[in-house]
């Protein structure tokens, strides 16, 4: 089973969503800025992703400056308890299969989670070619799916 925590209004989730679809999968859909999380739930991710509340906070684009996350010396537990109450704050998208759990910025990464890739030549929505014609990794190391 994969995984997606996603904002349907970001071209990188989308074309994360869109390279696992391609790819013959059928993802679970988290729409988190509607869902929103739990602590239990983003402590789960950020362990299995190594990442924590500050790696994966969304710096832009989002109230952490507004809410005094980007000065030093914050802490992660205010990090967090910012995110359960803002959404908007935790990076995205995220993805859970079989292989890991990982932050997928840029949306390539996903390619690493996944034992099926899309048939080349496989696009993002830009236009930028990720899966050459040969089925290879454009741009990165890796082998085809």
């Amino acid at each position: 089973m994969i995984v997606v925590h996603h904002n349907p209004a970001c071209a990188t989730s989308r074309n994360v969503l869109q390279t696992i679809e391609a790819a013959g999968y059928a993802p679970v859909v988290v729409e988190y800025l509607t869902e929103g999380w739990t602590r239990p739930q983003l402590l789960g991710l950020f362990a299995a992703a190594g990442l924590t509340p500050r790696t994966a906070l969304r710096e832009t684009k989002s109230p952490a400056a507004g809410l005094g996350l980007l000065e030093p010396g914050v802490s992660e537990a205010r990090i967090l308890d910012a995110m359960l109450e803002h959404p908007v704050l935790v990076n995205r998208p995220i993805v859970c299969t079989d292989k890991g759990v990982r932050l997928c910025r840029p949306g390539e990464a996903v390619l690493d989670l996944l034992d099926n890739w899309p048939q080349g030549p496989f696009a993002k929505e830009d236009g930028a070619v990720i899966i050459d014609a040969d089925g290879q990794r454009v741009g990165g190391a890796g082998q085809s799916g």
